[in-house]
């Protein structure tokens, strides 16, 4: 009879030595889970090289940067299924990726807000479809702002908000379906053409409580779709956004703030004309990505604060009001 471990240990040995000399074979770590790297490396040049694809074809360059953080989520996949595979290829190639999120977002992990701030403005797309407006009025005066644009406004619900506000901000502009109301008083109010065939961009100059006025432009730009047959629809949204930063541009007034929904994030190239001469106060001084659309499960940053001229020293995402879209908010120094 065998004693017990007899016969046993050099074949343990030994198939121990035969697993460790395959990990280290060409055919082994190298040459494992190459399919893996290669959707690695893919995947970190469509992060670095995200400006050079094309929206000739479906918009497909704006459709990317709509959503281009959630690549990041390819990263943690590819990690689990290089280490279930054991390729030291694929975990190698990663780092490409891995390096160009940290690039372009790793500083929107951190939280930038200051102190300072001596004026508060909230960015809201009210939605159409709103089903109780008075009481998305209510959580507007509840934060305290200063200066508030509304976008989606209807001939139905406005009532409703003109009443629900009035309290709190004694003045106001309305031109088509945005609106604007302070505790500062407006002047020079007027409609902004943003090449739609209806009024969805106003301006107006507001009084700080120092004397000193800046001008604030309140816009909705057209709405986006994504279609099979059409790509991505945002033909007209550009068209509308190249408009809307010209009048930016022309404005003699030096401290500018723009307030609304543009149906695009700040990664997207379409927006440059705005874009390009305006800082985001989420960028500057928020925490994280302060997606605001939808409001179910925020994956998008379509609803601006932006400046030129001013200081944003904080900004954040209001609690859902019942609309489709979570009000956006910044405390900025004039």
């Amino acid at each position: 009879m065998t004693e017990p471990g007899q016969g046993q240990g050099p074949g343990r040995a030994g198939s121990r030595a035969e697993r460790l000399r395959n990990w280290w074979r060409p055919e082994g770590m190298w040459r494992r889970g190459l399919v893996l790297a290669v959707l690695a490396v893919l995947l970190g040049l469509l992060m670095i090289l995200h400006a050079r694809i094309p929206n000739a074809v479906g918009n497909l360059g704006s459709l990317l940067e709509t959503f281009l953080p959630w690549l990041g989520l390819g990263i943690p996949l590819l990690l689990l299924c290089a280490v279930l595979r054991r390729s030291t290829t694929a975990l190698i190639a990663l780092v490409l990726p891995a390096f160009a999120w940290i690039n372009l977002f790793g500083g929107q992990l951190t939280d930038k807000a200051g102190a300072g701030g001596n004026l508060t403005v909230v960015s809201h797309n009210v939605n159409a479809d709103n089903p109780d407006p008075a009481a998305t009025a209510r959580d507007i005066v509840a934060s305290g702002a200063d200066v508030v644009a509304l976008e989606e406004l209807t001939g139905q619900a406005l009532p409703s908000y003109r009443k629900g506000l009035a309290e709190a901000y004694p003045y106001h502009t309305v031109e088509g379906t945005v609106g604007l109301w302070s505790k500062r008083p407006l002047t020079d109010t007027r409609p902004v053409d943003i090449k739609m065939g209806w009024t969805r961009a106003l301006r107006a100059t507001v009084t700080a409580p120092d004397g000193r006025q800046f001008a604030v432009y309140v816009a909705h730009l057209p709405s986006v779709r994504v279609k099979v047959e059409a790509g991505f629809t945002a033909n007209q949204r550009d068209g509308s956004a190249a408009a809307l930063g010209e009048a930016i541009a022309a404005d003699p007034v030096k401290k500018v703030m723009l307030l609304g929904d543009l149906n695009g994030t700040m990664n997207d190239r379409s927006l440059a004309p705005v874009t390009s001469q305006m800082r985001s106060a989420q960028g500057a001084a928020g925490d994280g990505f302060g997606f605001s659309w939808p409001a179910s499960f925020p994956m998008a940053r379509i609803d601006q604060i932006m400046m030129k001229g001013m200081d944003p020293v904080k900004a954040w995402v209001m609690p859902s009001t019942g609309s489709d879209h979570l009000p956006v908010a910044a405390s900025v120094k004039i």
